[in-house]
Parts: structure tokens; C-alpha cells; sequence
């Protein structure tokens, strides 16, 4: 005889009843992606007009949103992304990517801010 349990009897798990959580997956995409965002927004600011005559010349400079604003929202990034891969539960995993992918928006968007007359 055989003492297997029957498929029947084996409990789903909740990540196989619906579909299929890719929540971490899509963590790291946008961690490895920030990095590359954030040298293609300096390299298009500097390749502007006033973006390049700031760094020439010093003309036409702004301060722009400030420094902490940036570390803040790039730190907030980083440990959002770790809630990410680590939570046990996928809603709060859920919570965590929609968390990392603002905070990211936002130091892109400080970056911007530095050269307020290109938008």
C-alpha cells in the first residue's frame, strides 16, 4: 500500500491559489533601475543649455530642493526595497514596492528640481 496523501489532501499554499506574487521580482528591478535613472537624468540636465552653462560658467544657477531631501528619499528607497524582498505577507510586500517606487520618484525628481528652468 502506499501512504502517500492524496493530492487532495495536501492544503494550497496561498502564493499557488491566486496568481502568482512578483512582488520581489519587480523590488529589484526597480532598485537595479535607480542607479541608471538617476546618471541618465544628470547626463540629459547637463547636456542642456542651462544646465551647462551653470557648470561652465556659473551663470544661471539655482539651489534647487535640498541635499537631505534627496538622501531622505533615497534612504526610504532603500529600506522599502529590503521590506520588499523580506516580508513575509504579500500585502505588505505590496505596501513596500508602492513605498520604494515613490521614494525613487522623489530623488528623481530633486535631481530635476536642481534646474528648475528646463521644465
Amino acid at each position: 500500500m502506499d501512504n502517500a496523501p492524496s493530492p487532495s489532501a495536501i492544503p494550497a499554499s496561498p502564493a499557488s491559489a491566486g496568481a502568482k506574487d512578483r512582488t520581489r521580482l519587480w523590488a529589484g528591478l526597480f532598485a537595479a533601475l535607480f542607479p541608471a535613472v538617476l546618471v541618465v537624468t544628470v547626463v540629459l540636465l547637463l547636456a542642456s543649455a542651462l544646465g551647462s552653462g551653470c557648470v561652465t560658467y556659473g551663470v544661471d544657477c539655482t539651489r534647487g530642493l535640498p541635499g537631505w531631501l534627496f538622501l531622505w528619499s533615497a534612504a526610504a528607497a532603500a529600506v522599502a526595497f529590503l521590506v520588499a524582498l523580506a516580508a513575509p505577507r504579500p500585502r505588505v510586500r505590496r505596501w513596500a514596492l508602492g513605498a520604494q517606487v515613490i521614494a525613487e520618484c522623489t530623488a528623481v525628481l530633486v535631481v530635476l528640481s536642481y534646474f528648475p528652468g528646463l521644465a
